[in-house]
């Protein structure tokens, strides 16, 4: 992670005074923590971030305080508690809630992973995730990131976006996912990895999000993914997008399953 209190400082809207410098910090802090870096003593904090030891100790201490970090007096980690943030915008968002079950015939039907992401700025989020097993040497859960630009679900989201946002270096097989509708990645995100995906589109025609099946270059041939995967992800899409059109207003999406009568 960059040290980014300096970045902070240089994006801060000071004209208007309406940046909070240390409400940026503080989140720096609890950023610093990933799946890597599960503990930290107060030294790699600050230099993960760009603070101080002695600023870095007083947001360490405020967010122990709040229970959202624990200590054994050297070692600092993040608690369950963080998963408050991340659940409330989680618990309002409905897609992930009626896209699971299609996620679980799909992955049941070809016996490997399947996910749900959206976009944020150049990075993919994951929203809903059926593991089989794993085949990443990163363990994939709710909330991980990965660039867009070399995953399948991020360059089906990107080429449903504006141009503008596309990478020079991307432009070309961008262009072709749009035209095509669908993308596959192979072992660009890591050796061994293949993925395929299809876009999600919102009640109102837009793409809102992504699901993709990801599999190991020792399970599925390209040729493989092509003619059985394909179809399967295509055909998965496509009854996601039915069931949003067909919600109801006032039905939650969540209560929505395959076959049920809306």
């Amino acid at each position: 992670m960059e040290p980014r209190a300096a970045e902070s400082e240089a994006a801060a809207p000071e004209a208007s005074g309406q940046f909070v410098q240390s409400l940026a910090r503080g989140l720096d802090v609890v950023r610093s923590f990933d799946a890597e870096h599960p503990q930290l003593t107060l030294s790699e904090v600050a230099a993960r971030t760009g603070l101080n030891r002695a600023t870095a100790r007083r947001f360490l201490l405020t967010l122990t305080e709040l229970g959202y970090v624990a200590s054994d007096g050297r070692l600092f980690r993040l608690t369950p508690r963080i998963l408050e943030i991340g659940y409330r915008y989680l618990a309002g968002l409905s897609l992930p809630e009626l896209a699971e079950p299609f996620l679980e015939q799909l992955s049941h039907r070809l016996e490997e992973s399947t996910s749900l992401s959206v976009l944020d700025g150049d990075a993919i989020v994951y929203v809903a995730r059926v593991p089989t097993r794993r085949i990443m040497n990163v363990a994939i859960t709710i909330g991980t990131r990965f660039p867009a630009a070399i995953t399948s679900m991020g360059r089906v989201l990107l080429a449903a976006g504006p141009e503008s946002a596309w990478p020079d270096d991307r432009r070309e097989v961008l262009e072709t996912v749009r035209a095509q509708g669908w993308a596959i990645v192979d072992q660009e995100l890591e050796r061994g990895l293949r993925s395929v995906a299809a876009p999600i589109h919102g009640a109102d025609g837009r793409v809102v999000a992504a699901i993709n099946v990801s599999t190991t270059t020792a399970t599925a041939s390209l040729e493989r993914i092509r003619t059985e995967f394909l179809p399967a992800v295509l055909e998965t899409a496509a009854a996601i997008d039915t069931a949003v059109a067909q919600a109801r207003p006032h039905t939650p999406l969540g209560a929505l399953r395959p076959g049920q009568p809306r």
